[in-house]
């Protein structure tokens, strides 16, 4: 007998309780990217391989071990899309979003990397992303970051539980000065890297400042930073965010030492860090891409966005957000011959007329006894009981499920009446 098929290492199902939850926290992200004016955008799951290979860097982690590539059956070279930034990127340059004009997007879905599944990181995993294109100035950064506070707030996460990290790092011309001086001082400290920075000291050395590991954190703590390099107009950027934050009165901390996975990012980049997920902390990260539009084959156009990690981000407000999760209104219990059609009838007409009304219809049959254990099981705040006696007399009997009230008995035009006005107390 063969064994049942279990599913991918770190791809995960979703229980219907779990999964009704996040429906309501994605509804609550929704909510406050529609107040801030961001439209939906969506793009493909798979794209071309080069696409990701030109936006995030063939150096990178991401491409050179995490990636899901294949050659498809007509000779293309494609991949499962790791982020979401490089796909919007390119529906912009494709579809004429970009040019000459400001664009503020947004998009929600599945994204794949082969990483060593732990808690909060996954193969499948799910993203927000936030883009924005055509503005150049330290506003829009702001905006971001107030945008991202106004989510942990609909959330109801309490500013402690999450820390903002900010940093720059500047323009192209200053990044290759800092980081031959970068190089030079680490092969100084050879013998102190781990392999992972060794393997990167020349093809991505900004990454090892990032680095987790103990020996290397204290290498790079006295490592030149990016910070003594930037030109006037960086600095003058970065000032102006500071003080943006300082007056919307959002605490940020400066880490010089924060850099992004991603080689496409320049100037303000910045996370959403929470203490309460372990090693893998960061809820949200972003900043600004100005070179990416260009580096993509289109004309410059300014950029900056964010995403967030739905999954950890739902392990912070699963627990507080569990009296939040939809509750069915009525479960319809059908009696004896005749009643089964009349129950049809009646969940749809309070369907049609109260669509907030959910209703769950009783099927298979059986007795009163096993039907209600049903009506228990599903959760309903109350039970419509339809039996020969209620149709004979046009009439239903409401039993309170969730309430300590005496069950009524009343017409089908009532019950209606009184659904639609929301005085049944459901």
């Amino acid at each position: 007998m063969s064994s049942n098929i279990q599913s991918i290492r770190g791809m995960h199902d979703f229980a219907p309780g779990p999964t009704e939850l996040l429906r309501v926290m994605e509804g609550k992200l929704i909510g406050v990217l529609k107040q801030y004016g961001y439209q939906e955008i969506r793009t493909p799951v798979v794209e071309k391989l080069e696409l990701f290979k030109r936006s995030i860097g063939e150096v990178t982690d991401i491409v050179e071990k995490e990636m899901y590539a294949f050659e498809d059956r007509g000779g293309d070279y494609l991949a499962l899309r790791p982020e979401g930034t490089a796909s919007t990127v390119r529906a912009g340059i494709q579809n004429g979003w970009l040019h000459n004009q400001q664009q503020r997007l947004w998009y929600m879905g599945p994204f794949f990397r082969r990483e060593r599944p732990q808690k909060g990181r996954y193969r499948q995993f799910h993203q927000l992303g936030v883009e924005t294109f055509g503005h150049a100035g330290p506003d829009m950064d702001a905006e971001l970051i107030l945008l991202s506070r106004s989510i942990w707030r609909v959330l109801g996460l309490p500013p402690e539980h999450l820390e903002l990290q900010i940093n720059t790092l500047g323009d192209p011309a200053a990044r290759a000065e800092h980081r031959s001086k970068l190089i030079e001082y680490l092969n100084d400290h050879h013998d102190r890297l781990d392999d992972d920075a060794k393997s990167r000291l020349e093809s991505n050395p900004l990454r090892i400042l990032d680095s987790k590991n103990p020996e290397v954190q204290a290498v790079v703590k006295s490592a030149p930073l990016l910070m003594d390099y930037l030109d006037e107009e960086a600095l003058q950027h970065f000032e102006a965010l500071k003080s943006q934050l300082t007056a919307l009165s959002i605490p940020f901390h400066v880490n010089p030492t924060l850099v992004r996975g991603l080689d496409y990012y320049n100037r303000t980049v910045f996370e959403w860090v929470s203490h309460s997920l372990g090693a893998q902390g960061t809820v949200c990260a972003g900043g600004r891409y100005d070179g990416l539009v260009e580096q993509l084959g289109a004309r410059a156009t300014p950029a900056a966005g964010f995403a967030i990690g739905i999954e950890r981000l739902f392990s912070l407000v699963e627990e507080h957000m569990a009296d939040q999760a939809p509750k069915l209104s009525a479960y319809l219990v059908a009696l004896g011959e005749g009643s089964s059609a009349a129950a049809f009838a009646l969940a749809e007409r309070i369907r049609e007329q109260q669509p907030t009304f959910t209703v769950q219809m009783n099927c298979g049959g059986g007795s009163i006894k096993s039907q209600m254990k049903r009506a228990d099981r599903s959760g309903a705040q109350v039970a419509l009981i339809l039996g020969e006696s209620e149709l004979e007399r046009g009439l239903v009997t409401v039993k309170f499920l969730q309430q300590d009230q005496p069950q009524q008995q009343l017409s089908l035009d009532q019950l209606v009446i009184q659904i639609t006005e929301n005085s049944l107390g459901v």
